[in-house]
């Protein structure tokens, strides 16, 4: 008799968020098994797992799914560690080399402020943003995350992907635009803007009240369109490093997001905290479009400006010295 076949049963989980084993003793309980008439996984496929699935495979069969979404906090923390270092490690021994494209080159952000801001980042991972994705876990279940086989496709990966930053982006503008109403800024929001010229480690650098705040948007894309959870993993991990690089302090010319349309940047987001508390302006965390139809770019707008207008009148002022000294030569 040929050896069968044994998968996980998740549609017991995903029929009720409240399925005790889940909520009680989700570390330890396993779903239940069934038995499926297939010599092995390849058929019940009906084709040649791929080399990703393979090693996904080998990985993940005999891991609970807790475990696997538990990751997201293991992720969040090297992306935080690693992510800043480079543009940190360049301004701390190269600063001339990259001094030209600092957006607020008169400010330099201690290297004791930097290690504070880290520490208290990882406490509010550690003991905020960690237990309450912990917690999350039978949401992420219950709405359809998947952790088996086939893997997504790089087109399906891509769709969610970008579907999740515009719903996120568009949840978070009205959430970072109520926490600079007077009284949630003082109590909340005032927090994040310590850093009046932003560092890449001072990203989520704020209070643990509007780390979980801004963080919820970052569900609701996938619970719209939910995928695999790999899917999911490279979601917190893009949003995340697009976050850091928008707090980096400097605007280099040739960086990938400059292609994306409707992208911000640290140059968009820098203005923000330039402004600090009596900013109404560029709340979007990633793309500009709420920014223009609401009307909460025009401070910016007005501040980019400034540098053209001032060009074209030393412009003028130049072309009319060079007239004013040919008509002198002439007279």
């Amino acid at each position: 008799m040929p050896a069968c076949l044994y998968v996980q049963e998740e549609d017991r989980l995903r029929a009720s968020p409240f399925h005790l084993p889940v909520l009680i003793s989700f570390p330890v309980a396993l779903a239940s098994a069934t038995m499926l008439p297939f010599p092995n996984i390849s058929e019940a496929l009906g084709r040649n797992l791929t080399a990703a699935e393979t090693v996904w495979f080998r990985y993940s069969a005999g891991m609970h799914d807790f475990w696997l979404y538990a990751h997201n906090i293991v992720f969040l923390l090297l992306v935080y560690t690693l992510a800043p270092l480079p543009v940190a490690l360049a301004e701390l021994s190269r600063p001339k080399a990259i001094h030209r494209y600092k957006i607020q080159p008169k400010i330099q952000v201690p290297v004791a402020d930097v290690l504070r801001c880290y520490r208290n980042v990882v406490k509010t991972f550690v003991f905020a943003v960690g237990p309450l994705q912990l917690l999350s876990f039978p949401a992420i279940k219950w709405v359809g995350i998947r952790t088996g086989l086939p893997l997504p496709s790089a087109w399906e990966v891509a769709a969610q992907l970008g579907v999740y930053f515009v719903v996120e982006d568009y949840f978070n503008y009205w959430l970072h635009r109520a926490l600079h109403c007077r009284w949630a800024y003082e109590h909340v929001h005032r927090v994040h803007h310590e850093f009046t010229a932003p560092v890449g480690f001072a990203a989520p650098y704020a209070h643990w009240t509007e780390v979980l705040i801004l963080g919820l948007p970052a569900f609701i894309g996938p619970a719209i369109a939910p995928g695999h959870i790999l899917t999911l993993w490279l979601w917190f991990v893009l949003r995340h490093i697009e976050a850091i690089e928008t707090h980096c302090g400097y605007d280099f010319p040739r960086t990938p997001t400059k292609y994306i349309p409707f992208y911000g940047g640290a140059e968009y987001h820098d203005y923000h905290h330039y402004v600090g508390g009596k900013s109404h302006s560029n709340f979007a965390s990633v793309f500009t479009y709420c920014d223009y139809i609401y009307g909460t770019d025009k401070g910016y707008r007005y501040h980019k400006a400034q540098p053209v207008k001032l060009r074209e009148q030393n412009d003028a002022d130049e072309q009319y010295g060079e007239m004013t000294n040919m008509s002198g030569k002439r007279d």
